[in-house]
């Protein structure tokens, strides 16, 4: 029988020893050295990859803050123990703990320290009210509401110095808008900066006007954070808008409000640019009797102005020791928060 035009029979190789030769056993090739070389540096630039890559990327953080932050931080920690002058920071003379002791007897110390600790009470508690207020009429539904988000940061945005001047201008005896408006209602003008209260006051409208927009975008992402069962589940049970913010909004907000009163106070106890320029002046004595200078503002008068560094570095590090405790108390209270919830 003849097989159909185009199929090709199967054929086998016999097998071993009926004929046939036996198979030939594939070999590869020997590596060469070279290529076997690159292959393991590359491997080995690989493993160090792995390994030291995360370091080098946040390498240049730990750099710069031990230039910036570690080395200034120690260096006026030693500076504090020394009288040293900023015309021969190079000489120094062993003083111990004069400098610190010498703060204890300095009433200008003791006035810039009270000045801070009332710019501050009269700076962060209207502006924290006033900011949770702003945060809950934007949690509703306005309209342009971006916009006005946008516009209360306005204020954080714009230089201390542009805003202090303008406030200083403000309120000026003589010509301010604010003594020509009380003329308007009858009442006589008032000498803003020469007053220990009303200079005060009006430098802690400044921070005021500047942190109130700040603060109220971080209510306001908390706010936002709140469930809506929870207003709901008020609303059914009669409760109106001012008692769910009351017994709904500020209970969930404890953390946040927590945490801007630490941020608002540590910023008081830094406070500088604003009672430097808002004295017309030009000096960093904090007005004719020191009634508005600020720690910050009496370390830059002892530093750069009498050019006793190692003075200044006492109350640098006087403050840092103000701030350690702030955060302390902070750590306290947030514990005890957590567990009565």
């Amino acid at each position: 029988m003849t097989a159909p035009s185009g199929f090709t029979p199967d054929t086998a190789a016999p097998p071993a020893g009926q004929g046939g030769a036996a198979p030939r056993t594939a070999t590869a090739p020997a590596p060469d050295p070279a290529e076997q070389r690159r292959r393991d540096r590359r491997s080995r630039r690989y493993r160090w990859d792995v390994r030291w890559s995360p370091y080098a990327f946040v390498a240049p953080f730990f750099v710069f803050f031990a230039a910036f932050g570690l080395f200034p931080l120690l260096y006026t920690g030693w500076a504090s123990l020394h009288q040293v002058e900023l015309t021969d920071p190079t000489h120094m003379e062993w003083a111990g703990w004069h400098n610190f002791s010498r703060l204890w007897e300095d009433e200008f110390f003791w006035k810039a320290l009270r000045n801070t600790f009332t710019i501050g009470v009269i700076s962060t508690v209207p502006q924290l009210m006033m900011a949770l207020g702003i945060a809950h009429l934007l949690n509703y539904r306005l309209r342009a509401s971006m916009f006005f988000r946008v516009a209360i940061l306005t204020p954080y945005a714009t230089s201390v110095a542009a805003a202090t001047l303008v406030f200083a201008l403000l309120f000026g005896h003589d010509y301010g808008m604010v003594n020509w408006s009380l003329g308007l209602v009858g009442l006589d003008g008032i000498d803003w900066q020469n007053g220990t209260w009303t200079s005060q006051i009006a430098v802690s409208t400044i921070v005021i006007w500047r942190w109130t927009g700040y603060n109220a975008l971080i209510y306001l992402a908390a706010m936002q954070a709140v469930p809506n069962d929870l207003y709901e589940s008020a609303a059914l049970d009669g409760a109106s808008r001012w008692k769910q913010f009351l017994h709904v909004t500020v209970p969930s907000l404890r953390p946040t409000i927590l945490f801007t009163v630490v941020v608002s106070t540590i910023g008081a106890t830094q406070l500088f640019g604003e009672p430097l320029l808002f004295n017309t002046a030009g000096t960093a004595t904090g007005g004719a009797d020191h009634q508005y200078q600020t720690l910050g503002l009496y370390m830059y008068e002892q530093g750069w102005v009498n050019l006793h560094l190692g003075r200044a570095s006492a109350i640098a590090w006087t403050m840092f020791l103000i701030l350690l405790l702030i955060a302390a108390a902070n750590a306290l209270f947030a514990r005890r928060l957590r567990k009565s919830q």
